[in-house]
């Protein structure tokens, strides 16, 4: 068989059929491998929805309302160590009476006012203001009526009344409340506190889920700032006392009298309410 011989122009319509079919080689390829993509994004665009896995967002943390609660200490001994809430209050004496003896009632009140309304209050700034407030006339402890008409007049709905002769009453009176001042005495039950002949504490945010009480208590750092069973506040109220609580059921600022809004005296704060 006799070998065809090419010329000139056939060599070079071979090479070009070649780098053509080459080219449609490479094309096809490539148009193969975006057929996925593309076909997803006609996808989208006729409305079918595509899911796509993105990252879990972070749970918000919980703001711990404790940190609201304000819960001043009265004694020596405290403002001596300088721990948190405590004052020079502490070892001063007023119209002849040692604070740190009797101020447990005006630290109540204090930490109601500062806790619950947009002023604050020191319990010496309290003392004061009681004075002016009420018939209180200082030098010792403050009565219920004192502290009922003190605090009505700093804009607050107050009732004072008599252990109920039911927990699950006394457990529905805390749910209504925003705020509750009670006397304890180890007379009545030492479940909790022992040598109290009697004693005013602050109790806030009841968990009805635990069935406790955040407690401030004024008189004893061992307890200031604890959750509490509910049921032990109730054993120890002091049933001698002609009521045994104050119930803080509203604010209104309107009728707010007073509006102070600085502590005074020297005291130790915690960083956050240094401002």
């Amino acid at each position: 068989m006799q070998k065809r011989t090419y010329d000139r122009k056939e060599i070079i319509l071979i090479i070009f059929i070649s780098a053509v079919i080459l080219a449609v080689g490479v094309f096809l390829k490539f148009w193969q491998e975006k057929k996925p993509e593309e076909a997803a994004s006609t996808q989208v665009a006729t409305g079918t929805v595509i899911k796509i896995q993105t990252p879990a967002p972070k749970p918000k943390a919980t703001p711990n309302p404790t940190g609201k609660i304000a819960t001043f200490l009265q004694g020596p001994k405290s403002w001596k160590e300088k721990r948190e809430w405590s004052g020079e209050w502490g070892k001063e004496y007023y119209d002849g009476g040692s604070f740190g003896g009797f101020g447990c009632g005006l630290c109540c009140m204090a930490n109601i006012y500062t806790s619950l309304s947009e002023y604050r209050c020191s319990p010496v700034d309290m003392y004061k203001y009681a004075k002016r407030a009420s018939m209180y006339e200082g030098g010792g402890a403050i009565d219920w009526g004192y502290m009922k008409e003190t605090m009505t007049k700093a804009g607050f709905t107050c009732d004072v009344g008599r252990k109920p002769k039911e927990y699950a009453s006394f457990q529905s009176m805390m749910k209504r409340s925003k705020a509750c001042i009670v006397v304890v005495s180890s007379a009545n039950s030492t479940c909790y506190w022992e040598n109290t002949p009697g004693h005013y504490v602050t109790l806030f945010l009841y968990d009805e889920k635990t069935d406790k009480i955040f407690l401030a208590d004024s008189g004893d750092p061992t307890h200031n700032r604890h959750w509490v069973s509910l049921k032990k506040i109730y054993r120890s109220l002091k049933t001698a006392n002609h009521w045994q609580y104050m119930t803080v059921t509203d604010y209104d600022a309107k009728k707010n009298t007073w509006k102070h809004n600085s502590f005074g005296g020297n005291c130790v704060l915690p960083e956050e309410w240094r401002a």
